[in-house]
């Protein structure tokens, strides 16, 4: 499957999801500037020459931050679809980073061989795409070199954005929408190839992988209302994949106010509400392999 959180690959379809993918990383930027500037905290930029952006999509979540927190270092983006490490490419040469980023095409878990040697290795929400997460950890883990950092965000608190009561519908919507992805969530692990429960105890799983847990740490984004047609759009799109993905999960009455919340026209609808505002917290797990042996 691909290194990406979504298991399509075709280019048509990614293209298509370019821009909601760049807006999405522009609305998490805060998040994961502090996330990646912890790192460069954990492990001196001096002695980092290779890092790796596992899962990178068209590369402006991480890549380009990663690249300004390790200054002298090579980073790569490894994604399973085309069309985003093109997008990423685009993006190095507008940057003026051609000759630091590159990309890699890898598709995982076949191609963990491939990803060469690491000083830093990033990955944000693809690992829980993989059958066997323990053993997609013990593959990042086993590039790091003597001394290398592995940085997996996964699995934060989900998304808020709308009070308890919107004034339509039953009270407590998100709740329920948030047990149904819920739900979705295991059916997805369940049907992987290779599908291996494992307790999501990440520290303990990096440890399990032979590394040196580093810490946690949890970076929030905050926008209070009211919020701008960016924001807004995101949360349209958000909806828009719940009602796809999880909407035969909920009864009727919750579903006819996600139809009213994904009204463009109404005055009820996400484009508008002056009540919606985001919040959302990424978590961050590091370990570090082993010093090199005297």
């Amino acid at each position: 499957m691909s290194a990406h959180p979504d298991h399509r690959t075709d280019d048509f379809y990614w293209t298509a999801k370019i821009p909601l993918l760049e807006e999405g990383a522009a609305l998490h930027r805060p998040a994961h500037e502090q996330a990646t500037a912890w790192l460069a905290d954990l492990l001196p930029a001096a002695g980092v020459r290779r890092v790796l952006d596992v899962g990178s999509g068209p590369g402006v979540a991480t890549t380009f931050l990663l690249a300004d927190s390790f200054p002298e270092a090579e980073v790569v983006a490894v994604d399973g679809t085309p069309a985003l490490l093109e997008r990423a490419r685009e993006h190095a040469e507008r940057r003026g980073l051609a000759d630091r980023v590159r990309t890699l095409h890898a598709d995982l878990p076949a191609d963990f061989g491939t990803l060469g040697a690491a000083d830093v290795v990033w990955s944000s929400h693809a690992v829980h795409h993989l059958g066997d997460q323990q053993a997609a950890l013990n593959a990042l883990a086993a590039t790091l070199r003597p001394g290398g950092l592995l940085a997996v965000a996964e699995r934060g608190l989900p998304a808020r954005y709308l009070p308890r009561d919107i004034g339509m519908g039953r009270p407590g919507l998100l709740a329920r929408l948030d047990a149904a992805e819920e739900d979705g969530y295991t059916t997805m692990r369940e049907e992987l190839p290779g599908s291996t429960p494992v307790v999501e105890d990440w520290p303990a799983m990096l440890a399990a992988a032979g590394l040196v847990p580093s810490g946690s740490r949890t970076f929030l984004i905050d926008r209070p209302a009211p919020l701008d047609a960016p924001v807004r759009e995101q949360l349209h799109a958000r909806l828009s994949h719940l009602r796809d993905q999880i909407g035969t999960r909920l009864d009727s009455a919750d579903r006819a106010t996600l139809d009213r919340l994904l009204d463009r026209e109404s005055r009820e609808g996400i484009l508008w509400r002056p009540d919606a505002f985001y919040l959302m917290a990424i978590t961050v797990h590091t370990a570090r392999s082993g010093p090199p042996e005297q």
